[in-house]
């Protein structure tokens, strides 16, 4: 369980950006990352070795969702075969808000561009390593979308080599995981809540199902952690961070060692704090190969396609498009920031 924190840890990620890295200097930011997720699970990462800025990775979402971004049309041409049956994007893609939901965001997700499976739909219901899709208007977002997640993918083999030592492991101990990776890039847009619906939260209370999420957020300001004492922390932007937080399958990983944190976001809109076009967020949620055999540190173990099918029933931006009563809304679980 999380400790009574007030505030998220600010981690140095200088040590990653050098190539000649100590191996003194490796092992304390190996201690540092787990004292955080043994006690926060969440923590701000500085010093990234990224070659985007916060307003070039923010640049996407205006690409998409801004003023001078794809039309509703052109976004439901993209949309996931969920949302539009002639479609063929059954994972990848375009997903619209959806009305009754108190998860209130749209998106687009992108997975590697090599990743290699062949999946049978008459099988399963999603296909999680078909090709992604992008707007035929705008070639420079596909080369930049696909380059942020790149270099988010390296950061992230970094990060789980380091941890792999925090656990006592081998730094290889994960590098399996990254066999035809299925890591999502996510842009998220939370649209402006009308002043009359008068509702606190756009996104409720969950953990991340998976392995290790990355999160730029924009300067609107919502992101909350929960503490042990039941408390909801803010989690404000930082300039020049991103914010780290692990999953339900990497807290089994480690046999409880780390912990899944609950967050939630709320609406800023009664706050002063909300633009014009709402909020912004582009979370990576890192994720191993369809047929990866997740292991525990005491070898337990799982085949991580199975676990994220089984996950995606209650995600919303999968369900198929129905009215969704009032007396139901936000009962739906959802992996979102």
């Amino acid at each position: 369980m999380s400790t009574s924190f007030s505030s998220l840890p600010i981690v140095s990620l200088s040590t990653l950006s050098s190539s000649s890295s100590s191996l003194d200097a490796l092992e304390a930011l190996s201690l540092r990352l787990d004292e955080v997720f043994s006690t926060t699970g969440f923590a701000y990462l500085t010093d990234l070795p990224l070659t985007y800025s916060h307003d070039d990775v923010f640049g996407l979402c205006d690409d998409f969702f801004g003023h001078n971004g794809l039309s509703e049309e052109s976004k439901m041409k993209l949309a996931k075969k969920s949302f539009v049956k002639n479609n063929k994007n059954t994972y990848r893609g375009y997903f619209p808000p959806q009305a009754g939901a108190d998860n209130l965001k749209e998106g687009f997700e992108i997975g590697s561009p090599s990743t290699r499976s062949e999946v049978r739909l008459d099988t399963v219901k999603f296909n999680l390593t078909e090709p992604n899709v992008f707007p035929s208007s705008n070639s420079s977002f596909r080369t930049r979308c696909e380059t942020l997640h790149a270099e988010l993918q390296t950061l992230s083999a970094k990060l789980l080599s380091v941890l792999a030592t925090s656990l006592g492991k081998l730094p290889s101990f994960f590098e399996h995981y990254l066999e035809d990776s299925l890591s999502t890039l996510r842009l998220l847009h939370y649209p402006p809540v009308p002043a009359e619906r008068q509702q606190d939260l756009i996104c409720t209370p969950h953990t991340d199902s998976g392995i290790l999420t990355l999160l730029h957020q924009d300067k609107t300001g919502g992101l909350e952690v929960r503490n042990s004492d039941g408390e909801w922390i803010p989690a404000p932007y930082v300039p020049g961070s991103m914010v780290v937080n692990i999953g339900d399958l990497m807290a089994k990983v480690s046999e409880g060692r780390w912990i899944a944190t609950y967050h939630r976001v709320r609406s800023m809109n009664r706050e002063g704090g909300v633009r014009s076009q709402g909020r912004y967020s582009i979370p990576f949620f890192f994720e191993p190969g369809m047929d990866c055999v997740v292991q525990s540190v005491e070898g337990r173990e799982c085949v991580y396609g199975e676990h994220v099918l089984e996950k995606m029933k209650g995600w919303v931006e999968f369900q198929d498009v129905v009215k969704v009563p009032e007396e139901s809304a936000g009962r739906i679980a959802v992996e979102a920031f």
